[in-house]
């Protein structure tokens, strides 16, 4: 299938545990509504499974969930299993455990290790799997992640998850979590208004461990989504080469090494398409430069 059929392609590709992946993937954060996690109005559910299946029709064969992403009458691992299961045999769904919403959409007090059976299971059931392509563990306060991590690997062992990761890690986390099981992947915060992270995107290449950044379009917006204001130097690159502000954003991520691996969100089909266009955008040095110069947020 070409790039032209299966934009995504253009991205390249990275072994994603026993996936071969697509360097730009999708994250179903969005899909719920129209502002992240319980904020604004529920999405609508015809056009958030339409969003899903061609996303994948476009090439995506990574997505990125979680048992807490859900809005009121949505929820992004429901909309994943009514979209496309039975699954396609090369898309991988990864998900994140550790922290916890009750009902109403209020967060409580993040998982024990005793916990996170539960948490692993509840995906499961959502997506209708027997088996949990990647689990990445948000680390949220505990300053070691030896016992969360200890009992992802456990589930490992005991076949409900395959692969294992780690998402807000610190590079302490990193050492701690490759003492007890192999890491396949490092979600973090990094883009152009954010590169705090540099050093542990630079480690993670160095071992052959995807890093997948959060948030890469976002920037200043984060959950709320794209901040209104955009930097003169990314408007400037999108003028000249006829792009959104969203493709040099995601083009200047994509070059930061082959390891690394975006997973834009989006509920509207447009933006979808032109996100993943983005994988043929290739920056020049100056480009690069010019970018490189704008100041973390």
């Amino acid at each position: 299938m070409t790039s032209r059929t299966a934009p995504a392609a253009a991205s390249g590709t990275w072994t994603l545990g026993d996936h071969t992946v697509h360097r730009i993937g999708f994250g179903a954060m969005r899909l719920t509504g129209n502002a992240a996690f319980h904020l604004g109005d529920p999405s609508d559910r015809s056009r958030s499974i339409a969003v899903l299946r061609r996303a994948v029709e476009l090439g995506v064969n990574h997505i990125d969930t979680a048992a807490f992403y859900f809005s009121r009458l949505r929820s992004a691992n429901e909309l994943i299993n009514s979209a496309l299961a039975p699954y396609p045999d090369d898309l991988l769904l990864s998900t994140k455990v550790g922290p916890a919403r009750d009902a109403s959409g209020e967060w409580v007090a993040s998982a024990r290790p005793d916990q996170l059976r539960g948490q692993v299971e509840e995906n499961l059931r959502q997506l209708g799997r027997d088996h949990l392509d990647l689990v990445n563990l948000r680390v949220m306060s505990q300053p070691s992640v030896s016992e969360h991590f200890g009992a992802l690997a456990e589930l490992r062992d005991a076949g409900l998850v395959r692969h294992l990761g780690l998402s807000n890690a610190r590079p302490q986390h990193l050492d701690e979590a490759r003492a007890i099981a192999p890491v396949v992947c490092v979600q973090n915060r990094y883009g152009l208004d954010a590169r705090d992270d540099g050093e542990l995107l630079r480690t993670c290449g160095e071992l052959g461990i995807a890093f997948v950044p959060f948030f890469s379009i976002a920037g200043a917006g984060r959950e709320a989504g794209t901040a209104a204001d955009e930097h003169d130097a990314v408007l400037a690159v999108a003028r000249a080469r006829g792009a959104s502000p969203a493709q040099v954003r995601l083009a200047w991520t994509l070059h930061q090494g082959p390891h690394v691996l975006a997973i834009p969100g989006t509920g509207n089909p447009d933006h979808l398409v032109d996100n993943l266009a983005a994988g043929e955008l290739r920056l020049t040095d100056a480009e690069i430069d010019s970018l490189n110069a704008i100041g973390n947020g």
